[in-house]
């Protein structure tokens, strides 16, 4: 018999797919006994955006999140997906972060590590890869699969065989986009099972229709495991539905064993577990044929069409993605898969936006030119390399060994709020977000987003306070910035606010109140939500003017300030760095648009800012 094992994804790849990666550890536990029970041969459960998204939105702890898992699911091993030298952040990180790292995984209970490179830089793996081993558990390498002139089934299999001399357990053709077509699934799967003798496990989105096809002739060419999700978080920019691949193969060799109707059952839960979270559903979770073209994942797509509505240019959602397949070819073919796909579709948005390519090159696009994030598969364009970065040096080194030894540096910046050494890690994947994470969950403030009742207008709301603005006192102005809340007492509420970028906590006694309705829904007002779109474009203060001289700098799309790098009574030249700004988890410096003297800066760090708005403003020479 040559049974296939499936590794079921509905507690991460498949809400990350589809609803922006938002189900609630609390949605998760009530299922996970049958779960269980099914016989998987693994749960992916963690990792991927998983992390981020439980400490930006979720307001969840990452790790508790982890350790219930395993508490609920001792049959079943868990998984989890790690970016190599990224791990779940998006620069690379010290040899001691990637180490410690891994045994904290390990320590809280994953069993499973997909390791990957988003370049495919095998250098980016060593370590990674060592730590796990180290631990005891299985690392699994993945090949992160793309079609381009320079990625054949040579390259794959030579990648292949560099991860079995690392020791892995298994080996991931992990196809990010839905990629792969029925008969380039055999042929590749033939190819490396004739090179390797590891374990081939099968992973591909079922974006463009393909995977369900693709995996039956991977299986019949010799892969034994298969990534599939629970029906009710399937298909679309998600992957196969587990019910659907299982009834493919029963009754045949390849018989997977698992009870279809207790899926069924796990089906039944996770429907109306997904009804509560609807204001999240995006809206290219169907077929996707241009995938095929453009490579951009699922939730790629999602993301573009957030950033794109939110600069009121969704219209042009197929200029970017006509233009993503050029900037890729400029920077090599790298795979997109993150973050190389947040750093080529940030890229091709400002291209389109701006009317000009590279007039406006991210932070990231060209720390990628200079080698940063590793070697680049094919030829880079050397006229865009020029554009980006001059005659800056290109490091041929693995990234990685241009940096110092991080853990102490980083226990010292968060000691007066970490409380272990996974709080440390926290901090060391999202240094401000985690601060304050930490800083509200010592208040006992936490709150996650809210999740509206099903069916809310949201064009007639929810409608919120505004959650940073400028107060004027004694003819001072200060930036505020409210970061949590919290009602420890009945007396008087703590609010945790940023004044002028340092901490500070507000004892706010409330004296009378007022009732307010957020529209036909009677929503009641709260903050946080995702879904506040038409306030996230609001100018915080109010004030800012709009762009109407030469020497006002903007920027070309929505996000916040990251850093302010020129100040009143600075000269600088045209081309110059002003302000540093993030915008679809990308930094992009901002440049000047003309030579002068800085008079005004309208912006501090952490400001959310559009391009309507006038940002600083340069006197001409």
């Amino acid at each position: 018999m040559s049974k296939v094992f499936i590794s079921e994804l509905v507690l991460r790849d498949g809400h990350q797919s589809l609803i922006a990666t938002r189900m609630r550890t609390d949605d998760m536990l009530p299922i996970c006994k049958k779960l269980d029970d099914i016989g998987f041969w693994s749960l992916e459960a963690w990792g991927g955006a998983t992390f981020d998204a439980c400490v930006r939105f979720l307001r969840e702890d990452p790790w508790e999140r982890l350790k219930k898992l395993r508490k609920a699911l001792p049959n079943t091993r868990v998984q989890m997906l790690l970016r190599g030298q990224n791990l779940l952040g998006y620069r690379h990180y010290s040899d001691d972060v990637v180490r410690a790292f891994v045994q904290k995984s390990a320590d809280n209970g994953v069993d499973v590590f997909r390791v990957f490179d988003a370049m495919n830089d095998i250098r980016n793996l060593k370590v990674s890869i060592e730590a796990v081993k180290k631990t005891g558990k299985m690392a699994e390498g993945a090949i992160c699969y793309t079609t381009s002139p320079v990625h054949d089934i040579p390259y794959f299999i030579a990648m292949a065989r560099e991860l079995e001399a690392m020791g892995c357990d298994t080996l991931a053709i992990k196809d990010m986009a839905g990629l792969l077509t029925p008969y380039q699934a055999g042929e590749l799967v033939t190819a490396l099972k004739a090179a390797i003798s590891m374990p081939i496990h099968m992973h591909s989105h079922a974006t463009s229709g393909l995977s369900a096809m693709s995996f039956i002739k991977a299986v019949e060419s010799g892969a034994t495991i298969l990534d599939t999700c629970n029906s009710a978080f399937g298909e679309g920019a998600s992957h196969s539905s587990t019910e659907s691949i299982v009834a493919a193969l029963a009754g045949s060799e390849y018989d997977t064993g698992l009870d279809l109707g207790a899926l069924q059952e796990i089906t039944a839960y996770f429907r109306e577990v997904r009804k509560k979270y609807w204001q999240y559903e995006s809206a290219f979770t169907g077929v996707d044929t241009r995938v095929l073209v453009n490579q951009v994942p699922g939730g790629m797509i999602s993301n573009l069409s957030s950033q794109l509505k939110d600069q009121g240019s969704l219209e042009r959602m197929d200029e970017v993605l006509a233009e993503i397949p050029r900037v890729r070819k400029d920077l090599g073919y790298p795979p997109l898969v993150t973050p190389t796909s947040q750093i080529v579709g940030t890229q091709a948005v400002l291209n389109v936006l701006t009317g000009e390519r590279y007039k406006s090159v991210t932070t990231e696009v060209k720390s990628y030119l200079q080698g940063r994030y590793g070697k680049a598969p094919g030829s880079v364009n050397s006229e865009v390399r020029s554009m980006a970065i001059g005659t800056a040096e290109v490091i041929t080194c693995r990234p990685a060994d241009m940096l110092q030894d991080e853990m102490e540096k980083l226990r010292g910046e968060i000691e007066t709020l970490a409380t272990c050494e996974e709080d440390v890690l926290t901090f060391a994947m999202f240094p401000e977000l985690a601060r304050n994470f930490l800083q509200e969950r010592a208040a006992e403030a936490l709150k996650s987003e809210q999740l509206l009742p099903y069916g809310t207008n949201l064009a007639c709301g929810p409608f919120y306070a505004a959650s940073e603005f400028n107060v004027t006192l004694h003819g001072e102005t200060f930036h505020i910035h409210i970061t949590g809340s919290g009602r420890p007492g009945e007396d008087a509420r703590p609010f945790f606010v940023s004044v002028d970028g340092v901490p500070e906590e507000v004892l706010v006694e409330t004296l009378a109140e007022i009732e307010v309705y957020g529209g036909p829904g009677g929503v009641a007002t709260g903050s946080g939500s995702k879904s506040r779109t038409a306030g996230e474009k609001k100018n915080p203060a109010g004030k800012r003017l709009r762009p109407s001289k030469p020497g006002h700098v903007t920027t070309a799309m929505p996000g916040s300030i990251v850093e302010v790098l020129a100040t009143p009574g600075k000269k600088v030249n045209a081309g110059d760095a002003v302000l540093v700004i993030e915008a679809m988890k990308m930094e992009n410096e901002i440049q000047a648009p003309i030579s002068g003297t800085v008079v005004a800066v309208f912006v501090v760090k952490g400001d959310a800012v559009t391009p309507d708005e006038a940002l600083l403003e340069i006197q001409p020479e």
